[in-house]
């Protein structure tokens, strides 16, 4: 499975090879572009749809984060005949929150969707507010797990796609070392 999709997405200049400095400082060799993939309607599609066919039946609410986590939230939500809600970080501290007169509370059982996982600080802060609400955690639902399983979040997790993506310190970086063209993400 996770073959087909990493085609798709190389296809679709979504998965890039080369030498990159992640948002951490840190390098590697292998990028995934996630606007990339939410740009192509019919991938984003396909990726949801996996979530939502592995939690039928199970949630009654779908929520993600901003900014990929909307698209996410409401493809998968529109799959599974339920609401779409987002947690917007806070205005006044760390974390996350739903705004906007979106109702979750009690009785909802949400999945939580979001796009590419790297350290899962997003995610949990959606968890956070999920239960702050008193509302039930049905699940999590990713695009792709750049942690190769790594990270736990102590509730069913699936990702459509699971890749463990190496990188290095970049005093460590042998990319750096051989010239290769360094990308900023």
């Amino acid at each position: 499975m996770t073959s087909d999709l990493e085609s798709m997405l190389e296809a679709r200049g979504a998965l890039l090879r080369g030498h990159f400095q992640f948002a951490s400082g840190r390098h590697g060799d292998l990028y995934i572009e996630k606007f990339r993939i939410l740009q192509w309607p019919d991938l984003t599609s396909e990726f949801c749809g996996r979530i939502a066919e592995r939690f039928r039946g199970v949630p009654n609410l779908v929520a993600g984060p901003t900014t990929g986590g909307i698209i996410l939230s409401y493809e998968t939500a529109r799959q599974l005949g339920l609401a779409s809600v987002i947690a917007e970080r806070k205005e006044d501290g760390p974390g996350r929150e739903f705004r906007r007169g979106f109702d979750v509370g009690p009785g909802h059982r949400v999945l939580v969707v979001d796009d590419v996982l790297t350290t899962g600080g997003s995610i949990r802060e959606v968890l956070d507010a999920v239960r702050e609400r008193g509302a039930e955690v049905a699940g999590v639902g990713v695009l792709v797990d750049r942690t190769g399983g790594k990270v736990e979040f102590g509730t069913p997790f699936f990702a459509c796609m699971s890749l463990d993506i190496k990188s290095w310190d970049p005093a460590e970086c042998d990319l750096c070392r051989k010239g290769v063209p360094l990308t900023i993400t």
